[in-house]
């Protein structure tokens, strides 16, 4: 009875041990990592830490350390059994007094919310930087459209890591005086008033230190307001057909369902995928001279505020930013000046599109084509023939829609028309270097100019 209670209790403790052990053992290390990197801290530099455990964390912790101190800047002790959290918080001279310019670490650590409580630590590198950069604006009047574009001129010190103008919810960087190295102090920001930013919006040029504390300074302007066409696009099926046909083959719901939802979502994730090539441009003028008037029949203008009805209801409301053109079916859609192609390719709502780069961000837009006659990384003369025009897309007709923009935000591109304006606003600025550069080469030709693209009388080219 004796062995038997024995051996029972030998059982009971294995089990107990392998239970122990498995639950244990079963415990994780936590993930630890920044969101976004963080090269260096300053007064008060925003940090934000993602950690993952699949049994989540028990608590998270965050220090600085800089010559043998150390001052904890953040703790949160909150147990959780989410697999994923974010800690945002912020670091730098603003929570240990003691932090000096140079070399420092930033210590992260994170205990997993299990039995075991195993603790992760993060060491990284970073630099302190106290002193904030300067910027100076231009004296120059600054007059500006909306819904167009201008340059402004910047001097910064030797602080900067970045630098741009913001006009509302639009911001755009800087570049090196041409001719001089792409570090260089003295810099311009070609930036956009987008055209549904209120007129009274100030624009602000700003400079951010590698610890990213920002200084800001405003210049002289003067906005002309404008006032932006509505109109009114009534649908029918044989029009919806044709558009959620091609776009959206697999989709499910009504003709009127699946194309609001492509007039909606597919438009914003087009916009997004042109945004995002905004830094893919050369650091020097491509074009030359002024861009090419496109003539014909403009069908639809910029900004056009346009209201979808369908069978007498209004079912949507969407901005075209754009022209639409229309003169003969497949027509030579040419090039309205020199550039590079940094896409050519289906781009959802615009089918058949080809984005120039023009240079210092500054792109134009070809969309609906039937055919394109290019391919990415091409580079293409002023009037060369890119593609031909078509009703591919978000179109109802043969067409072409074009726009330009800077930044990656659509502008007016009539003022890009304007060789006076081209001059007085943009060439003057950056130096007779780039004003003689560009329009050498507009001289070169004397031929009359052809239409930038070319269309299809119709009824109906809208999108």
């Amino acid at each position: 009875m004796n062995l038997m209670l024995k051996r029972l209790v030998v059982i009971a403790v294995a089990i107990v041990i392998l239970v122990f052990a498995f639950v244990w053992f079963s415990g994780k290390h936590a993930d630890v990592k920044l969101s976004e990197p963080v090269a260096a801290i300053g007064v008060s530099t925003p940090v934000t830490v993602q950690v993952t455990n699949p049994h989540g964390v028990k608590w998270f912790s965050a220090a600085v350390e800089q010559n043998g101190q150390s001052q904890t800047v953040f703790q949160d002790k909150t147990k959780s059994s989410q697999v994923q959290r974010n800690f945002s918080f912020t670091a730098g001279k603003k929570e240990a007094q003691f932090l000096t310019e140079g070399p420092a670490k930033l210590i992260l650590s994170a205990r997993s919310n299990d039995f075991r409580g195993a603790t992760t630590t993060l060491s990284k590198d970073v630099q302190v930087s106290l002193k904030p950069p300067t910027i100076v604006a231009d004296g120059r009047q600054h007059y500006i459209n909306q819904g167009g574009s201008e340059l402004v001129l910047l001097d910064l010190d030797d602080n900067w890591n970045d630098a741009g103008v913001r006009t509302g919810y639009a911001a755009v960087g800087t570049f090196a005086m041409p001719g001089e190295p792409d570090k260089s102090k003295h810099r311009f920001s070609l930036f956009p008033f987008p055209w549904d930013v209120s007129r009274d919006t100030v624009p602000v040029a700003f400079a951010k230190n590698i610890a990213g504390t920002e200084v800001t300074t405003t210049f002289w302007v003067k906005v002309f307001p404008k006032k932006f066409r509505s109109s009114n696009i009534e649908l029918n099926d044989r029009e919806l057909q044709k558009v959620v046909g091609e776009l959206d083959p697999g989709g499910s719901g009504s003709l009127i369902e699946r194309f609001i939802k492509l007039n909606r979502d597919l438009r914003k994730a087009n916009a997004e995928t042109i945004y995002n090539l905004r830094n893919n441009t050369q650091h020097r003028i491509l074009w030359s001279g002024p861009f090419i008037p496109v003539k014909g029949a403009r069908e639809s203008f910029f900004a056009d505020r346009r209201s979808y009805y369908y069978n007498g209801k209004k079912v949507d409301e969407q901005v075209h930013l754009g022209y639409d053109l229309a003169q003969t079916t497949n027509m030579p859609v040419k090039a309205a000046n020199s550039g590079k192609v940094i896409y050519a390719d289906r781009l959802g709502i615009y089918g058949n599109c080809v984005i120039l780069d023009h240079g210092y961000s500054l792109e134009s837009l070809y969309g609906h084509m039937s055919r394109i006659l290019v391919k990415a990384g091409d580079t293409v003369q002023k009037e060369q023939q890119i593609g031909i025009s078509g009703s591919t897309g978000m179109a109802f007709g043969d067409h072409v829609h074009f726009s330009m923009l800077v930044g990656g935000y659509q502008i007016d591109p009539k003022e890009w028309w304007d060789e006076h304006w081209i001059h007085d606003r943009i060439l003057s600025k950056i130096g007779p270097g780039a004003a003689e550069s560009a329009f050498n080469a507009a001289t070169v030709s004397s031929q009359p100019r052809p239409e930038a693209v070319a269309h299809h009388h119709g009824k109906r080219h809208r999108r």
